[in-house]
């Protein structure tokens, strides 16, 4: 896996995290396999936003499923939960910037390695950037750096979105949409 072996090559990590979702639980266990084989220890706190009764639907096809859930998840406010024991953008901010500040404070000035999913990122980087633009898609495998410092009470973001090191892969031009026939 490239991003492991990217990994492995920076400087010495001292824990793993992960979300105990499946996809990115496997994935800390790649990485962690060739950056020192440490623990993974898995954090619910830093799971995919529950989406309530809209959970396991297609997009396209919510709005006729579940129309009440759909338009809690289309309205554009921040504050609206779910239906069906979903979350708000707000609890899903909380509960994983938290997890972040949390993760800080036991491993002070020690490099470690997070792996979650885009909504959690997006929720992070506007932890970070209050006042920044939302980002668009988060790329898969991308490295996102985030130095907390004073307590965890300040965030800063080192790297955003990085893919580089999946140059020599091949998969930028095909995977992403360079060649017409991805989506």
């Amino acid at each position: 896996m490239a991003v492991a072996d990217r990994l492995s090559k920076e400087s010495k990590i001292s824990a793993f995290y992960a979300s105990d979702l499946k996809r990115a639980s496997e994935t800390a266990q790649i990485i962690s396999s060739q950056c020192g084989n440490l623990e993974v220890i898995q954090d619910p706190d830093l799971r995919e936003r529950h989406l309530g009764d809209l959970q396991g639907l297609v997009l396209k096809e919510a709005a006729n499923i579940k129309p009440k859930a759909y338009q809690a998840l289309v309205s554009g406010r921040t504050d609206v939960a779910i239906p069906g024991g979903g979350e708000s953008l707000e609890q899903l901010h909380d509960r994983c910037t938290s997890a972040l500040q949390r993760i800080g404070k036991k491993h002070k000035g020690e490099r470690v390695v997070v792996v979650t999913h885009g909504g959690v990122l997006r929720e992070l980087y506007w932890r970070a950037c209050p006042n920044g633009k939302r980002q668009g898609k988060i790329l898969n495998t991308s490295v996102n750096v985030f130095h907390l410092s004073d307590g965890g009470e300040r965030w800063i973001i080192k790297l955003w979105g990085d893919v580089s090191h999946l140059d020599e892969t091949g998969f930028l031009k095909t995977g992403f949409g360079g060649d017409k026939l991805s989506g």
